[in-house]
């Protein structure tokens, strides 16, 4: 992208500006502070930087209290507020799938004139590798497997039977698939209409700008931005701290278990030396930018994803695999309403699932979503409501369901015809391990393990960019392109805070940050259902509008223009005839 896309509005041509942008003489960072490399928001940076300082400094001093603290906290809010993260996140499908079949569906995100900046492959690599592909390597082994023994008392099935196998994909289709993507598309949208289409600043504030205007600049922004920072930055870190978790095992499981050739230690501190190692070489990539960096390991992510997906395909039980993917679809479509309002409060043996899975989860995709959100918004310009809701929403969900089919559906096989090894390896030594114990199943292990391996380290680094990138857009007053210093200095950040985590209370502690932090933003994001309404509803008063008419009037009489409309007759699309600027760059 072009280093002179500082501000949004800048993007977008005459006609958006005149018509469509509000009128306010305020431009994105243009309070900031410029000095030693950086160039930041006077508030939002020295504030955030303040707590997550004093946040480290607790956690280290505290010790074990703060690890105990953390455990109280995430079962406390668990408890107590799961029943709100599970309405919340059905409000946000509802809301997204209006806006995407309804009047607004054929809206543009940076108006009738915006071109793709991004190929559809190129954009589809950059939003699934962001959205959760550390998570997807952690989990698609083990989470099945604890539910194959602990069958989710929804389902009544029997432990260790094919009932449970049916129950066990089921359950984890319903934290993979649709609920997380619409948190993520609902956060995307709202980022992408208000920057690229009223050309405000690229962070929260600017969402609400319907209800508050120019305070968005004020205080009220400041806060909405700030704590965007931290479910950014927290949400970040409990993603990093399972990745480095799973390599760190992951290593020592095929260098010692399976090779018998190197022993490697696993525990916090070698997997806080792990995220060192890692974060420097996110921090190489972060410093080449959204093209240099970001897209390259991004497209190298899918690559490689689809590489051990198709070896595993093909080595496993292949019409197995197919066939839980299937009946894994039927029992997760039949059971997806339910499955979503179940708290357990009527059921007192629920086994802990709600809370002890599906609310983490929840939160976590809330706590993800600024950070997952933003960046989608970030490559997203161009592409109407309507596409973007269904790219968003369901490809990703559906390549989750086929990723997990095909890890969970090998283990469930090994489970029940196998050797029964792969479950366990997970009983004896734990989750981190459960796909490297897989993979040894079947051939090539080794280098199977080692390409699992080389993807999580992938996506640990992709993610850090990618959220480095979101934090700088947070603290740099909305700005598009920030001094590569900048950029450093939040992969570095994101590392320690990861590590301190880990130190401070292991997986739990990056659990409760992750949970904790997102329910405040829950609050944010139901206000941001009706505040994206006000402003897709404005815009299309606007595209219907009697001015707009007339400007497309003149437009039409002009011999090199193009212009496109919907079945309703309203414009979505302005060229210019014979123009050959690209629409999408891989």
């Amino acid at each position: 992208m072009a280093d002179s896309d500082d501000a949004t509005g800048e993007m977008s041509d005459g006609l958006q500006v005149e018509l469509f942008h509000p009128e306010s003489d305020r431009e994105p960072g243009d309070t900031n502070i410029q000095a030693a490399g950086f160039d930041v928001h006077p508030v939002v940076f020295p504030v955030a930087l303040a707590i997550i300082a004093l946040f480290i400094a607790v956690t280290i001093l505290l010790g074990d209290t703060a690890a105990s603290a953390y455990t109280w906290l995430f079962n406390t809010i668990g408890d107590t507020f799961g029943w709100f993260y599970l309405l919340a996140v059905n409000v946000f499908i509802i809301t997204l799938l209006y806006f995407a079949f309804s009047k607004y569906g054929n809206i543009k995100i940076g108006g009738v004139k915006a071109e793709k900046e991004f190929s559809d492959f190129s954009w589809m690599a950059m939003l699934f590798s962001a959205g959760m592909g550390i998570g997807l390597m952690f989990f698609s082994v083990s989470e099945p497997l604890y539910y194959f023994q602990n069958p989710p008392s929804f389902f009544g099935a029997e432990a260790g039977t094919g009932a449970a196998a049916s129950a066990a994909m089921a359950q984890t289709f319903f934290h993979w698939g649709f609920h997380p993507w619409a948190v993520y598309g609902l956060v995307g949208l709202g980022l992408a209409f208000f920057s690229f289409n009223r050309g405000l600043p690229l962070t929260f504030r600017s969402i609400f700008w319907p209800l508050l205007g120019d305070r968005i600049y004020g205080w009220p922004g400041h806060i909405i931005d700030l704590v965007t920072v931290f479910a950014t930055l927290f949400g970040l870190s409990t993603s990093l701290g399972l990745g480095v978790a799973q390599v760190n095992t992951g290593l020592s499981y095929v260098g010692g278990d399976m090779l018998g050739a190197v022993s490697i230690p696993t525990g916090t501190w070698p997997q806080v030396a792990l995220i060192a190692g890692i974060t420097l070489i996110a921090t190489l990539s972060v410093a080449a930018g959204l093209d240099g960096g970001v897209k390259r390991l991004s497209t190298l992510n899918l690559y490689l994803m689809f590489t051990l997906l198709g070896f595993l395909v093909v080595v496993g039980p292949t019409v197995y695999l197919f066939g839980t993917w299937v009946e894994g679809l039927g029992a997760y479509f039949g059971n997806i309403l339910a499955l979503g309002f179940f708290t357990g409060t009527l059921n007192e043996a629920a086994n802990g699932t709600p809370t002890a899975w599906t609310v983490f989860y929840w939160g976590w995709w809330i706590a993800w979503s600024p950070f997952v959100g933003m960046f989608i918004a970030r490559i997203s310009k161009g592409r109407s409501v309507r596409e973007f809701v269904l790219g968003v929403l369901f490809l990703p969900s559906m390549f989750s369901t086929l990723w997990l089919s095909v890890f969970g559906g090998s283990a469930m096989f090994n489970s029940l015809a196998g050797n029964g090894q792969a479950l366990a390896t997970y009983n004896e030594v734990g989750q981190t391990v459960a796909m490297f114990a897989l993979l040894e199943q079947f051939p090539l292990g080794v280098v199977s393990g080692l390409l699992a391996t080389l993807l999580v380290i992938t996506f640990f680094v992709t993610s850090s960019d990618s959220g480095s990138l979101v934090i700088d857009h947070l603290t740099s007053g909305g700005k598009h392109d920030v001094p590569r210093t900048q950029r450093i200095f939040w992969a570095l950040t994101e590392g320690l805070v990861a590590s301190i985590l880990l130190i401070g209370g292991g997986l739990t502690a990056l659990q409760t940050a992750a949970i904790t932090t997102g329910l405040p933003f829950a609050l944010i994001l139901c206000l941001m259902c009706y505040t994206v309404y006000l402003g897709l509803d404005n815009e299309y008063q606007i595209l219907e509008s009697e001015e707009f008419a007339e400007t497309i009037q003149d437009l039409s009489e002009r011999e090199d223009m193009d212009i496109v409309t919907a079945g309703d007759e309203m414009v979505t699309d302005i060229s210019e005839r014979g123009d050959d600027a690209p629409t999408g760059t891989d």
